[in-house]
Parts: C-alpha cells; sequence; structure tokens
C-alpha cells in the first residue's frame, strides 16, 4: 500500500489543482477529527444526501444508520455506490473585494460502493470504534448493546480506495490593484470547541476526563486526597444529597457571595458550576468528607487556576458548623496545599474573603498565610451591598514552614 491514493477521474481536480492532494495521512487525519459527514446517493432515480457519523477503521470507513433507512434499505444485496464527504471549516476569509472572499477548509471526498456489514463480529467491532471515538475507554463505561438494537443498526463499510483531500489555508488573495482599499482584509478563525458537559438528570457520577474537548490538565483535575481527619473527593452530583444536609445553616452561609441554598437541588446546580468550571479550565472542586462514615461534610475549591502563572486560589470552602474547630478544615487545607505546591508547583496560592468575616481571617491566618491587602468593592454580596475583599496568600518560599506547623497542629489534635 502507498503512501497516496491513486488519482481518478472522479477525484482529479478540474480547477485550483493546488488545493488537492492524496496522502492517506492528510484523509486520515480529517476523517478522524471529524465526528460526522454526509452521504450522497441515489434511490429510485431521485438524489439523497443525508448527514450521519461515520468512524475510519484501517482503510475501511464505517457509516452509522438505521437498518429501516433508506441508505440501508438501498445497500442490501451488492451493496449501494456512494459520495462521502467530510468537512473542517477552518476560517472565513475576508478580502477587499467580495470576489476574493473564502474560507480555510480541509476536506476529503471518498466515493466507492458502500456494503452492508452482516458479519456480527465486524459489525460489533465497528461499533466499538464508533463510540470510542466519543471518548476513549467509553465502551468500558457504557452497556453495550443488546442483540435486538444491533438488529436496528446499520452499518455499511466503504473501502477508502477513491479518496481526494481538498484544501485551503492561508490569508487573503487580494487583486494587486486593490490593495490600497479602505476595507478590512484577514482572516477570522473558526474552531469547534466543545462546551461544558450538561450531566443528565439522576447521574451521581461526574463528567469523564475523556469527553472530546477536555481542557482540563493536572491543574484543573481533581484527584482523592486522604487524610485521617478528612477525604476530599472530586466534587459529583452524588454528592448533593449530603451536602445539602451538611450545609442547611444560615450561619455557614452569612458570608458567602451567593445566595444560601435552599434545596438538593440548588446544591446540584452549585456543583454543576464547578464541574462547569472545571471544563473552562479555572476550577476544580471536591467534597469534604468523612473517611470514617462517609458523611458528607462541605464543599472546597481550587478557583482561579493559572498553570502558566503556577498560581491558584483556595476558596468557595463551606464546612457543617458540626466539624468546626475540629482538625477537618486544617487537613483539609493541607492536603490542597501539597497538592499544590509539591504536586503542581505552584509559586503562590491566595484565598479571597469577606472583610467582616473575621473567623474566616483569623482561620488563614493560622495556615500561615500572610495578608496582602483589600480589594474594595470587588464583587456584590446576596443583599445587593458590594463586598470588600481582603486577600491573603503564600508563596512557595514560605510554604516549607508553614507545612511543618500545620503537620505538628495536626499532629498534636
Amino acid at each position: 500500500m502507498t503512501d497516496v491514493y491513486a488519482a481518478t477521474h472522479r477525484t482529479t481536480a478540474t480547477r485550483t489543482r493546488e488545493r488537492m492532494h492524496y496522502e492517506r495521512d492528510k484523509a486520515h487525519a480529517i476523517l478522524d477529527e471529524a465526528f460526522d459527514c454526509a452521504v450522497g446517493f441515489v434511490v429510485d432515480g431521485e438524489p439523497r444526501v443525508l448527514p450521519t457519523l461515520h468512524v475510519r477503521v484501517g482503510e475501511t470507513l464505517y457509516l452509522h444508520g438505521s437498518t429501516g433507512g433508506r441508505m440501508a434499505l438501498a445497500a442490501r444485496g451488492d451493496g449501494i455506490p456512494v459520495c462521502v464527504s467530510v468537512t473542517l471549516l477552518d476560517g472565513l476569509v475576508y478580502g477587499r473585494s467580495q470576489f476574493h472572499h473564502s474560507a480555510n477548509y480541509r476536506s476529503v471526498v471518498a466515493l466507492g460502493v458502500a456494503r452492508p456489514v452482516t458479519d456480527p463480529a465486524e459489525k460489533a467491532e465497528a461499533m466499538r470504534a464508533l463510540v470510542e471515538k466519543t471518548g476513549a475507554g467509553r465502551t468500558a463505561e457504557s452497556r453495550p448493546p443488546t442483540k435486538q438494537e444491533m438488529a436496528q443498526t446499520g452499518v455499511l463499510a466503504l473501502p477508502l480506495a477513491e479518496v481526494s483531500v481538498r484544501a485551503r489555508s492561508g490569508g487573503v488573495l487580494d487583486d494587486e490593484t486593490d490593495l490600497g482599499l479602505p476595507h478590512w482584509a484577514g482572516v477570522l478563525p473558526i474552531h469547534r470547541v466543545a462546551g461544558p458537559p450538561e450531566t443528565a438528570p439522576g447521574v451521581a457520577v461526574p463528567p469523564p476526563a475523556y469527553l472530546p474537548g477536555n481542557p482540563a490538565t493536572e491543574w484543573q483535575t481533581p484527584v482523592l486526597l486522604e487524610g485521617r481527619h478528612v477525604r476530599l473527593e472530586p466534587l459529583s452530583p452524588a454528592h448533593a444529597p449530603g451536602m445539602f444536609e451538611a450545609l442547611d445553616d444560615e450561619e455557614i452561609w452569612r458570608y458567602i457571595p451567593m445566595p444560601q441554598a435552599r434545596t438538593v437541588e440548588d446544591v446540584a446546580a452549585d456543583i454543576a458550576e464547578v464541574i462547569r468550571g472545571q471544563w473552562r479550565g479555572d476550577r476544580s472542586g471536591w467534597a469534604q468528607v468523612d473517611p470514617a462514615t462517609g458523611t458528607v461534610m462541605g464543599i472546597t475549591t481550587f478557583h482561579d487556576v493559572d498553570p502558566d502563572r503556577r498560581t491558584l486560589g483556595i476558596g468557595h470552602t463551606m464546612l457543617g458548623r458540626k466539624w468546626w474547630r475540629s482538625g477537618v478544615n486544617t487537613e483539609a487545607k493541607l492536603l490542597l496545599l501539597e497538592r499544590a505546591f509539591d504536586v503542581l508547583g505552584a509559586v503562590k496560592v491566595f484565598w479571597y474573603t469577606d472583610i467582616r468575616n473575621e473567623r474566616s481571617q483569623r482561620a488563614i491566618a493560622r495556615l500561615g498565610a500572610s495578608r496582602d491587602g483589600v480589594i474594595r468593592s470587588q464583587r456584590p454580596r446576596p443583599d445587593g451591598s458590594l463586598r470588600d475583599t481582603v486577600v491573603f496568600a503564600m508563596t512557595a518560599d514560605e510554604w516549607p514552614a508553614a507545612a511543618q506547623r500545620l503537620r505538628d497542629r495536626l499532629a498534636a489534635s
């Protein structure tokens, strides 16, 4: 097998031939990056174009459908001639003249006869590959199809033999006579970006890290942190009922810059927002759990996570009142600081707190953090007033001494 597909009369460009390519690696990369394709075929003398999902396995392109669909029905027996098109739009090109407006793109056209996949093993492998394309590891974390479901699913196999790639990249190609025109010209890049996952009702586990588009690095990915007084579990919807019970206390919410959660659903929404922050790349969250009983005691997070500057904040910390003045808060902060400084290599960790919350300020100071100053009118409180925020910070140079003091305090407790 050569590194290029052989050009045919159907895949040879009649214009702008410099944009046509036949390299296998280019075609494979586009097919693998795209999740959907358009399939053209003829039924009863009339053209049809259907959007569908695809997956490439070696030199075969598998097309997903229904056994009762037009394409699958027409393909019974010897198969069906098809034209498969995949396009990734990379940018809009704005010329000074309307004629030279264009687009940057990468596209693949594959032609041939798609055959119905009837071998059970091949069909199962194609379906597995399609599911794995949505996230490596997904087949292990989802139920496989039943015999009835497989019978309802149509899969067509198209050999990748007659394939061409067409692509444009670069900037504006205005005529020389238009270069003096006073119109803006340039390229508007376009990227496909996955948004934060939206967990379905009743799902108790957090979104998996393998979802496509997940921008989280080690800095934004919470891991299990275990201590003697507290276990910090990566935040998930399953923590909502226990967290509501632990935090259903007005005193806990007095200085929190958001309204008190009045229902389990309110807590679930707060947890979902933290998880969305993990997806955005600026937060990671934990539930504070009693290691002996599994009781949820509260919540804590990293916020304003900045891997480039190697800084992060610790905040949105709430702990049930029955665990105040115990070793829970001290050990939770020790676990978080160990992760920040010793694992992630942070150069600074900081805290924000309401200027009226003197108890919180004393607790942060006991950790070994220094008061850096006050940000006036930094954010609104739930009552509409503006909060002056006290900023504390601890640097990597200060961490070793602070760590020893915290460990000595825990040992004494």
